[in-house]
């Protein structure tokens, strides 16, 4: 996964740490658009999980990088299954890569993050 800040231009970064927890950092950007980025990064500097939340949805293969060929793969497989075309929630859940996506015009949202690569401690659900 890859920074939202060198992925994007006019975009404004501002950082937190966690406050129970030292195992990670989370790092904010407001893309030009309006939309928020917040990447969680390890303690080693790794970007695990990423979200996302605005009125435009972000350029995923910008964020997932390497990640985007398998976050492709799955939801297409998964709209071949259910049925449903090119259309509503891109949703990927393999032991690799988690990737919760969707909205609607004005209003979009989503989750990624690597199982293998959360911290001690860190659950998919902190990814928000």
């Amino acid at each position: 996964m890859r920074s939202a800040s060198s992925a994007s231009s006019g975009a404004t970064t501002s950082s937190s740490s966690t406050g129970a927890s030292a195992s990670y950092t989370v790092r904010q950007t407001t893309l030009g658009n309006g939309t928020v980025i917040r990447e969680y990064i390890s303690s080693a500097g790794s970007v695990f999980g990423l979200a996302w939340s605005g009125p435009q949805m972000p350029n995923l293969s910008d964020l997932l990088g390497s990640y985007f060929p398998q976050y492709v793969a799955g939801v297409t497989s998964a709209r071949k299954v259910r049925g449903g075309g090119g259309h509503g929630p891109g949703i990927v859940q393999d032991s690799g890569l988690v990737v919760h996506s969707g909205g609607h015009m004005g209003a979009f949202s989503g989750q990624a993050y690597l199982p293998q690569a959360l911290p001690a401690g860190v659950s998919g659900t902190d990814i928000q």
